[in-house]
């Protein structure tokens, strides 16, 4: 786990560390001394820790301007023990709706498993977006089913041609427009 690193090929273009406005700004993460864990396996130092034993993340990009986000997440989303989205809401995601983003673009790669619990915390991001949505890509199969089990496909989009992106390849803004179209497209009536 300790080789898995956040995807680096935005850097130039954003840094949460160095935006005022993001709820990371100031953070300092170490290229060399790796401290956080999971399950007592070292994790690469540039996840940032959002007060949770188990899942890290790291923000790639915000644009403040078109109102969206896109969060890289690694680790275990555990809502059952650790309550994981109380503290992605409150420690993430709470500040950047406030500064105006409602679109959040989610990439799932690196998330191993998923516990459900309850969904207050997901209708609560969902109500605080009007008129915005969650995209969810990259996430693997067996995650997508248990997340539909606690039925958060109603707060968050993902399958279909979510599931055929290759966000590597995209610019950020590219990137919000693709799935922006797809997800208009699954709204139009």
């Amino acid at each position: 786990m300790h080789t898995i690193e956040p995807f680096y090929n935005w850097l130039e273009k954003y840094s949460a560390a160095e935006d005022p406005k993001s709820p990371l700004f100031g953070t300092e993460n170490s290229l060399t001394h790796y401290t956080n864990t999971i399950y007592g396996y070292y994790i690469h130092p540039q996840w940032d820790d959002i007060d949770s034993e188990t899942l890290f993340l790291k923000i790639l990009y915000a644009d403040y301007e078109q109102g969206f986000t896109v969060i890289e997440l690694m680790g275990e989303w555990n809502d059952a023990l650790n309550n994981d989205i109380m503290s992605f809401k409150r420690n993430i995601l709470d500040q950047l709706i406030h500064e105006g983003i409602k679109h959040f673009i989610l990439i799932g790669e690196n998330v191993f498993n998923f516990h459900g619990s309850d969904d207050s915390y997901y209708e609560e991001w969902f109500e605080d977006i009007e008129e915005g949505w969650i995209a969810a890509l990259g996430f693997q199969d067996f995650v997508l089913s248990e997340m539909k089990n606690y039925n958060l496909d109603y707060y968050i989009n993902f399958g279909g041609a979510l599931d055929d992106v290759h966000w590597r390849t995209f610019t950020p803004k590219r990137l919000f427009a693709l799935v922006n179209s797809m997800i208009q497209k699954r709204l139009a009536p």
